[in-house]
């Protein structure tokens, strides 16, 4: 056994826009050891929910992805759901706040937080 833990790396892509603005909320929590973690879990009228949030954890089996200094996690349950998925930041009219586009939902439902 030797002592370098191994740090998977997964596929899920964080856009230039969602990348500055999570720079910009960690500068204004003036953290700087926080990462941005996406997951999915059971739940939401399709079955499936996303999760998407500041974590200081780092967890056994957690795959990691470096955008210019922000830290994207995702746990080993969730990493092939989130296979080839985009986190983008939308700041219009109509919607505001990060958004995942995700090839792998089947369907989703109405409220757009769930999928299958």
């Amino acid at each position: 056994m030797s002592d370098t833990t191994e740090v998977t790396t997964h596929a899920v892509e964080l856009t230039d826009v969602a990348a500055n603005k999570v720079r910009a909320l960690l500068e204004q929590e003036g953290r700087d050891d926080l990462r941005l973690r996406v997951a999915v879990q059971p739940g939401g009228c399709s079955g499936l929910i996303y999760q998407l949030y500041f974590d200081e954890r780092m967890l056994d089996g957690d795959a990691v992805r470096d955008f210019g200094g922000v830290e994207v996690v995702v746990d080993r349950m969730s990493v092939p759901y989130l296979e080839g998925a985009t986190i983008d930041f939308a700041d219009t009219i109509e919607k505001q706040g990060f958004t995942i586009d995700n090839p792998n939902a089947g369907g989703s439902c109405a409220c757009g937080d769930s999928f299958h």
